[in-house]
């Protein structure tokens, strides 16, 4: 009989779910870490998280929720990290800095670490000491109330090492979800952090009532902002209208589903950010993201109206309107 894969999935909210319902349909044991005691006996004892795509049950042959993040980890071959970039110091602060060693990363996180503007995989790396080479990313285009759904979803799984990427691919594939390597770790990380920055000012402009056709010239500009960016940041020939960069950006911005376009909504309508927070219940990680991003760009002086646009609404209290009105003017 052969034996199971061992996977850690660390993080309690739709994409850990998502990701664990996935893992654990394709008979893999999940050793799944959640902060809350309470959620944790409530899936013991009903098999369905509470808070989060509550619809989605599980085996719990496969899957053993734990407030114990450090047994969670030490027996896991793979490590899945589904927490907001915000709180990833946070949840990972009890384990000892050699808690990784000889294990594969993967991070679904969509954000950087604030205050450091550091990607997920550099935090790992500098922090714990996991190289490069032993770690992955996820990126869509994929939503996990879809994935909930069980409707048709695709993943790309980035890694120096593709051959790595390619066995992590293997554990994910199943009759609704597809799933491909791809060796640009650090282009397709900051695309996922860039496209939600975008929805933020997709879902800005709608609160706005600006219609289809000003949000598609954005989405179109946006694509240029971002390579810009990244050919400032990593100069690499990649191809952006690939799934993992362009497949993603489109789905978070315009998406029912996208919490940042959902956010940017709220501002554009005229929420304060703090209002639009305590009414979503969930975290919006372009809120964070954009700043790194915007600091990481005065070193780099890249032309970037639209994170420039986002960043003035929501840290220096420009009222949205008034943006927006500069930024279309940007626009060709």
């Amino acid at each position: 009989m052969q034996e199971r894969e061992r996977i850690a999935v660390l993080g309690g909210g739709s994409w850990a779910t998502a990701l664990v319902k996935i893992l654990s349909e394709n008979k893999t044991d999940v050793s799944w870490w959640l902060r809350s005691k309470e959620d944790v006996q409530h899936l013991q004892q009903y098999a369905h998280n509470p808070r989060y795509l509550s619809g989605v049950r599980f085996d719990l042959e496969f899957v053993h929720p734990s407030n114990n993040i450090q047994e969670t980890v030490a027996n896991a071959e793979w490590v899945i990290l589904a927490v907001p970039a915000a709180f990833v110091e946070q949840a990972l602060e009890a384990l000892p800095p050699d808690a990784f060693q000889g294990k594969t990363l993967v991070s679904a996180v969509k954000g950087m670490i604030p205050g450091k503007n550091l990607l997920i995989t550099d935090f790992l790396e500098q922090t714990y000491g996991v190289p490069s080479d032993r770690q992955c990313v996820i990126a869509g285009p994929c939503h996990a109330e879809e994935v909930a759904l069980e409707k048709q979803s695709y993943l790309t799984i980035g890694s120096h090492d593709l051959a790595r990427a390619e066995m992590f691919c293997a554990l994910l594939r199943n009759r609704y979800v597809k799933a491909n390597p791809l060796d640009d770790i650090d282009g397709i990380e900051y695309c996922a952090v860039m496209k939600n920055v975008i929805a933020l000012a997709c879902g800005i402009a709608h609160g706005l009532n600006y219609g289809d056709n000003f949000q598609a010239v954005m989405v179109s500009n946006s694509m240029e902002e971002i390579e810009r960016f990244l050919d400032a940041l990593m100069p690499l020939h990649r191809d952006l209208k690939g799934s993992a960069y362009l497949g993603d950006l489109l789905v978070t911005a315009y998406s029912q589903f996208s919490r940042n376009r959902t956010f940017g909504n709220m501002i554009g309508r005229g929420y304060t950010v703090k209002s639009a927070q305590v009414e979503m219940n969930m975290v919006a990680e372009g809120y964070y993201a954009v700043q790194s991003i915007y600091q990481l760009n005065q070193r780099l002086n890249v032309e970037m109206p639209i994170t420039t646009a986002v960043y003035n609404i929501l840290y220096e209290r420009i009222a949205p309107g008034v943006e927006i009105e500069i930024l279309k003017d940007k626009f060709k």
